[in-house]
């Protein structure tokens, strides 16, 4: 029973300061727009074929590789 004493104001202290932050983060536009994010993964758009690099090559002459025996 002298446990409750301690736990129950424990307790309220905790949900106020989790009620604190759900306000702050509403508050601060945490939760505008939730469907950016997972649209983002499932649609690439940015990235194509188009849009990468040339492939740079190691040497600027044409001489077989010595690691591959097949160059």
């Amino acid at each position: 029973m002298e446990s409750l004493y301690f736990l129950v104001p424990c307790a309220l202290v905790f949900i106020g300061l989790a009620i604190k932050v759900l306000f702050w983060a509403i508050n601060n536009g945490q939760y505008d727009n939730l469907d950016t994010e997972a649209h983002r993964i499932l649609f690439d758009a940015g990235k194509t074929k188009k849009d990468k690099p040339p492939a740079v090559t190691d040497s600027a002459d044409d001489t077989p590789d010595d690691k591959n025996p097949l160059a």
